[in-house]
Protein backbone atom coordinates (compact mmCIF):
# COMPACT_ATOMS: atom_id res chain seq x y z
CA UNK A 1 0.00 0.00 0.00
CA UNK A 2 1.06 3.36 -0.72
CA UNK A 3 0.33 6.62 1.59
CA UNK A 4 0.52 9.64 0.99
CA UNK A 5 -0.32 13.12 2.56
CA UNK A 6 -1.59 15.66 0.59
CA UNK A 7 -0.10 19.09 2.57
CA UNK A 8 -0.28 22.73 2.25
CA UNK A 9 -1.86 26.01 3.32
CA UNK A 10 -5.50 27.06 3.40
CA UNK A 11 -6.60 27.53 -0.59
CA UNK A 12 -3.47 26.15 -2.13
CA UNK A 13 -5.33 23.61 -4.11
CA UNK A 14 -5.28 20.56 -2.09
CA UNK A 15 -9.22 19.53 -2.43
CA UNK A 16 -8.73 20.99 -6.23
CA UNK A 17 -5.87 18.78 -7.28
CA UNK A 18 -6.90 15.71 -5.39
CA UNK A 19 -9.19 13.72 -7.21
CA UNK A 20 -6.45 13.49 -10.52
CA UNK A 21 -4.10 12.31 -7.99
CA UNK A 22 -6.16 9.38 -6.82
CA UNK A 23 -7.76 8.53 -9.92
CA UNK A 24 -4.64 8.17 -11.60
CA UNK A 25 -2.65 6.61 -8.70
CA UNK A 26 -5.70 4.27 -7.90
CA UNK A 27 -6.03 6.04 -4.32
CA UNK A 28 -8.59 6.67 -1.84
CA UNK A 29 -8.72 9.91 -1.18
CA UNK A 30 -9.31 10.37 2.56
CA UNK A 31 -11.00 13.94 3.50
CA UNK A 32 -11.00 14.52 7.26
CA UNK A 33 -13.92 16.33 6.94
CA UNK A 34 -15.85 13.77 4.94
CA UNK A 35 -14.61 11.10 6.59
CA UNK A 36 -16.20 12.87 9.52
CA UNK A 37 -19.73 13.18 7.72
CA UNK A 38 -19.57 9.60 6.43
CA UNK A 39 -19.12 8.48 10.19
CA UNK A 40 -22.42 10.33 11.38
CA UNK A 41 -24.47 9.77 8.69
CA UNK A 42 -23.27 5.62 9.52
CA UNK A 43 -24.07 6.10 13.05
CA UNK A 44 -20.80 4.31 13.67
CA UNK A 45 -19.49 4.59 17.33
CA UNK A 46 -16.88 7.04 16.15
CA UNK A 47 -19.67 8.88 14.41
CA UNK A 48 -21.85 9.07 17.07
CA UNK A 49 -18.65 10.23 19.88
CA UNK A 50 -17.54 13.07 17.11
CA UNK A 51 -21.58 14.10 16.25
CA UNK A 52 -22.09 14.75 20.06
CA UNK A 53 -19.25 16.47 20.70
CA UNK A 54 -19.39 18.25 17.10
CA UNK A 55 -23.12 19.77 18.73
CA UNK A 56 -21.37 21.14 21.93
CA UNK A 57 -19.65 23.31 19.60
CA UNK A 58 -16.09 21.44 20.80
CA UNK A 59 -13.57 20.26 18.24
CA UNK A 60 -13.59 16.01 17.73
CA UNK A 61 -10.43 15.35 19.50
CA UNK A 62 -7.68 13.45 17.46
CA UNK A 63 -8.17 9.77 18.72
CA UNK A 64 -11.32 9.82 16.95
CA UNK A 65 -10.24 10.95 13.63
CA UNK A 66 -6.98 8.83 14.20
CA UNK A 67 -9.90 6.15 14.72
CA UNK A 68 -11.67 6.92 11.62
CA UNK A 69 -8.35 6.87 9.53
CA UNK A 70 -7.14 3.59 10.60
CA UNK A 71 -10.86 1.94 10.42
CA UNK A 72 -10.30 3.70 6.18
CA UNK A 73 -7.32 1.94 6.43
CA UNK A 74 -8.75 -1.24 7.37
CA UNK A 75 -12.16 -1.57 5.55
CA UNK A 76 -11.50 0.42 2.09
CA UNK A 77 -10.54 -2.32 -0.54
CA UNK A 78 -9.70 -2.51 -4.14
CA UNK A 79 -7.50 0.86 -4.24
CA UNK A 80 -2.91 0.63 -4.60
CA UNK A 81 -3.51 3.59 -1.34
CA UNK A 82 -4.44 6.28 0.34
CA UNK A 83 -4.57 10.13 0.03
CA UNK A 84 -4.83 12.16 2.92
CA UNK A 85 -6.04 15.63 3.09
CA UNK A 86 -6.23 17.67 6.34
CA UNK A 87 -4.73 15.07 8.17
CA UNK A 88 -2.07 15.31 9.68
CA UNK A 89 -2.08 19.00 10.77
CA UNK A 90 0.00 18.56 14.15
CA UNK A 91 2.92 17.17 14.96
CA UNK A 92 0.77 14.82 17.43
CA UNK A 93 -1.40 13.26 14.99
CA UNK A 94 1.59 13.41 12.48
CA UNK A 95 3.11 10.63 14.98
CA UNK A 96 0.14 8.67 15.70
CA UNK A 97 -0.48 8.54 11.59
CA UNK A 98 3.10 6.76 11.53
CA UNK A 99 2.12 4.47 14.40
CA UNK A 100 -1.03 3.49 12.34
CA UNK A 101 1.08 2.94 8.98
CA UNK A 102 3.61 1.34 11.14
CA UNK A 103 1.20 -1.34 12.93
CA UNK A 104 0.01 -2.27 9.38
CA UNK A 105 4.11 -3.07 8.81
CA UNK A 106 4.30 -0.24 5.77
CA UNK A 107 5.63 3.27 5.64
CA UNK A 108 4.34 6.93 4.58
CA UNK A 109 5.35 6.89 0.95
CA UNK A 110 5.88 10.52 0.78
CA UNK A 111 4.68 14.17 1.61
CA UNK A 112 2.91 15.99 -1.50
CA UNK A 113 3.14 19.76 -0.66
CA UNK A 114 1.93 22.40 -2.51
CA UNK A 115 3.04 25.89 -1.47
CA UNK A 116 1.83 29.49 -2.19
CA UNK A 117 2.51 32.69 -0.35
CA UNK A 118 0.01 34.66 2.13
CA UNK A 119 -1.18 36.86 0.57
CA UNK A 120 -2.34 34.17 -2.60
CA UNK A 121 -3.58 32.40 0.68
CA UNK A 122 -5.56 35.13 1.45
CA UNK A 123 -7.10 36.16 -2.05
CA UNK A 124 -8.17 31.88 -2.48
CA UNK A 125 -10.47 32.05 0.76
CA UNK A 126 -12.20 35.38 0.13
CA UNK A 127 -12.30 34.61 -3.31
CA UNK A 128 -13.69 30.95 -2.18
CA UNK A 129 -16.00 32.63 0.31
CA UNK A 130 -17.98 34.59 -2.00
CA UNK A 131 -18.23 32.21 -4.43
CA UNK A 132 -18.95 29.19 -2.02
CA UNK A 133 -20.83 31.43 0.04
CA UNK A 134 -18.73 30.71 2.88
CA UNK A 135 -19.80 33.09 5.35
CA UNK A 136 -17.00 31.41 7.55
CA UNK A 137 -14.33 32.34 5.63
CA UNK A 138 -15.15 36.46 4.24
CA UNK A 139 -13.58 38.15 7.04
CA UNK A 140 -10.45 39.78 7.34
CA UNK A 141 -9.66 38.58 10.74
CA UNK A 142 -11.35 35.23 10.39
CA UNK A 143 -8.63 34.58 7.22
CA UNK A 144 -5.61 36.13 9.00
CA UNK A 145 -6.56 33.54 12.15
CA UNK A 146 -6.46 30.49 9.65
CA UNK A 147 -3.12 31.65 7.93
CA UNK A 148 -1.71 32.35 11.53
CA UNK A 149 -3.02 28.63 12.34
CA UNK A 150 -1.10 27.00 9.69
CA UNK A 151 2.04 29.12 10.61
CA UNK A 152 1.96 28.37 14.01
CA UNK A 153 0.33 24.59 14.11
CA UNK A 154 0.94 23.03 11.15
CA UNK A 155 4.04 24.32 9.06
CA UNK A 156 6.10 22.31 11.79
CA UNK A 157 5.38 19.55 9.74
CA UNK A 158 7.37 20.48 7.14
CA UNK A 159 10.48 20.16 9.04
CA UNK A 160 9.57 17.22 10.92
CA UNK A 161 9.04 15.55 7.08
CA UNK A 162 12.19 16.93 6.10
CA UNK A 163 13.89 15.25 8.37
CA UNK A 164 11.94 11.76 7.55
CA UNK A 165 13.06 12.11 3.80
CA UNK A 166 9.41 12.52 3.20
CA UNK A 167 8.97 15.73 2.52
CA UNK A 168 8.38 16.73 -1.34
CA UNK A 169 7.59 20.22 -2.70
CA UNK A 170 5.83 21.72 -5.32
CA UNK A 171 4.73 25.51 -6.51
CA UNK A 172 1.23 26.12 -6.71
CA UNK A 173 1.76 29.95 -7.62
CA UNK A 174 1.84 31.42 -9.93
CA UNK A 175 0.30 28.98 -12.89
CA UNK A 176 -3.17 27.17 -14.38
CA UNK A 177 -5.01 24.81 -12.16
CA UNK A 178 -3.62 23.01 -15.63
CA UNK A 179 0.06 23.81 -14.74
CA UNK A 180 -0.51 23.29 -10.80
CA UNK A 181 -1.66 20.24 -11.73
CA UNK A 182 0.93 18.67 -14.27
CA UNK A 183 3.20 20.00 -11.61
CA UNK A 184 1.69 18.10 -8.73
CA UNK A 185 1.25 14.37 -10.88
CA UNK A 186 4.69 14.67 -11.97
CA UNK A 187 5.79 14.91 -8.30
CA UNK A 188 3.87 12.08 -7.40
CA UNK A 189 4.80 9.81 -10.31
CA UNK A 190 8.49 10.21 -8.73
CA UNK A 191 7.80 8.78 -5.61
Amino acid sequence: MKYYILFGPPGAGKGTHAGAIAEKHNLKHISTGELLRAEIAAGTELGSKAKAIIAAGGLVPDEVVEGMIENAFNTISGVDGFLLDGFPRTLPQADALGKIIAARGEELTGVVSIMIPDEVIRERIAHRASVEGRADDASDAVISHRIDTYHAQTEPLIDYYKAAGKYHEVCGYPGSIEEVRDRVLALVDEL
